[in-house]
Formats: C-alpha cells, structure tokens, sequence
C-alpha cells in the first residue's frame, strides 16, 4: 500500500464514521439490555404516576401542575445516573469493555454513541410520563422551546456524571453501590418534585450547587406559566455541570491508553 493510498483518520467525515460505527456497535451488544431498560423506564415512569396518585389522592390544580412538570426530570436522571453505569459494568464483567476502547476510532465516537442511544430511551418515556401524569392529575401544561433545551441539557449532564463515574472507578460493585445512593437521595430527598422552599436552609442551599432541582426547575420553565423561579441561574448552574461532566469525561477517557 502506498502512502497515497492509506486512509487520513482525522476531519468531520472520519469522526461522524466513527460515530456511526460505535453508535451499531453499542445497539449490536447490547440489544438485551436496551429492551430490559426501556422496560424498567416505563415501568417507573407510569409507576411513579399510580403512586404519586395513591400517596396525594385529589390535590388543587398547582400543586398538580407543580408534580407533573418534575416528573420529567425524574425519568431523564436514573438513565444517567444508573443506565448508563450499568451498561458500562455490564462491558467491563463481559470482557468487551477494553476491546471498545482498542477499536481504532475518535475516543469520544464510544461516548457520544452512548449518549444517543440513552438519549432516546429516556427523552420519550419522559414524555409519556409527562402525559400520563397530565392525565391521571389533570394538570394543564404547555410546550415551548425551552422544554427542549431543558430535557437534553438534563440528559447530557446526567449521561456525563454517570458515564465518567463508571469509567473513572475501576471496581464494577463501588460503583453500582454510589449509583444506588446518588438514586435514594434524588428520588427522597431532591426538591424535584417538592418546592424548594420547604427544604431546610442548608439543604436550599446544597442544591442550589447540585444539578438535580435545576433539572427540574429548567424543565419546569418549559412546561408551566410562573411555577419555575431563577430560571437564567438554573440554566448557567446546569449549564457549567454538563460542561464541566463531559470535561471530565474527555480526561478520564483520554487517560486510557
């Protein structure tokens, strides 16, 4: 082969070939499990729905509307925060973790492959909560452009964290242990679907530094008039995590060799 001839791996072709490829590969490996966690999502979306509606029984329509519209952040964290540290655990026990990472592609392509497909389980079983829950409470919302925004810059920080976590630590079992109590914490103790006002001081002000309220908060914005407060300070908090997730992400994977 001549030098003319040996393909140049750099430049936007070759990475969105890259991409592509991982994007096939992580579908083609992990088919099983896709259908197992889009079966879970909807199984604790429509869940939360009933049990939220057993718990609350008839409630006025803001504190209805208040509910609804957190639901979403809801179902978009436990995909990062545990999905995704699944399915790298589930690589790393099935001996397919370190071959990923010797394919001759971009070190982000295996990333942003992942962040795809989790992405579109967890965005529209977002949105089918979201409806059901509207339903069940007959709560009015409204969709805008924010809602959008909202939903993916929730995804991307919420794949970034738990993504950089499960590729940061070695031990498979401390992991999954740091995901199941990053879970207990926002499902029991998150001001997602709770008004932040009704947190003590202290825990007002940690989470105003933590991502999951303006989650929520953001999504909120996108989906009710005058319920969502601090709507820029959400957006630059949010904002500044997922940017500062996928950072460290890039080191942690650009430190493999």
């Amino acid at each position: 082969m001549t030098a003319r001839s040996v393909p140049i791996r750099r430049g936007a072709g070759y990475w969105w070939a890259s991409y592509v490829a991982m994007l096939r590969w992580v579908l083609a490996q992990q088919k099983a499990l896709f259908g197992m966690i889009l079966f879970i999502q909807l199984v604790m979306g429509v869940g939360s729905v009933a049990m939220y509606r057993f718990y609350l029984g008839e409630v006025d329509s803001t504190t209805a509307t208040y509910l609804v519209s957190g639901l979403p952040a809801l179902a978009i964290i436990p995909v990062g925060f545990v999905m995704v540290p699944i399915l790298v655990m589930q690589e790393k026990f099935r001996g397919t973790f370190d071959f990923t990472w010797s394919l001759p592609v971009p070190r982000l392509a295996p990333v942003a492959a992942t962040f795809t497909v989790f992405t579109a389980i967890g965005l529209p079983v977002a949105a089918l909560t979201t409806a059901v829950a509207a339903w069940q409470f007959d709560a009015t919302i409204r969709l805008s452009w924010l809602v959008v925004l909202a939903a993916l810059l929730s995804a991307l920080t919420a794949t970034s964290a738990g993504y950089g976590m499960a590729m940061a630590i070695s031990e498979p079992r401390l992991t999954n242990l740091i995901t199941n109590v990053v879970i207990f914490l926002v499902l029991l103790f998150s001001p997602i679907v709770i008004p932040i006002e009704r947190f003590p001081e202290w825990a007002q002000a940690a989470h105003q530094a933590v991502p999951f309220y303006h989650m929520a908060n953001l999504i909120r914005a996108g989906l009710t008039e005058g319920l969502a407060t601090d709507v820029g300070a959400s957006l630059a908090v949010l904002g500044a995590w997922a940017v500062g997730g996928w950072a460290a992400v890039a080191w942690v994977v650009g430190r493999r060799r």
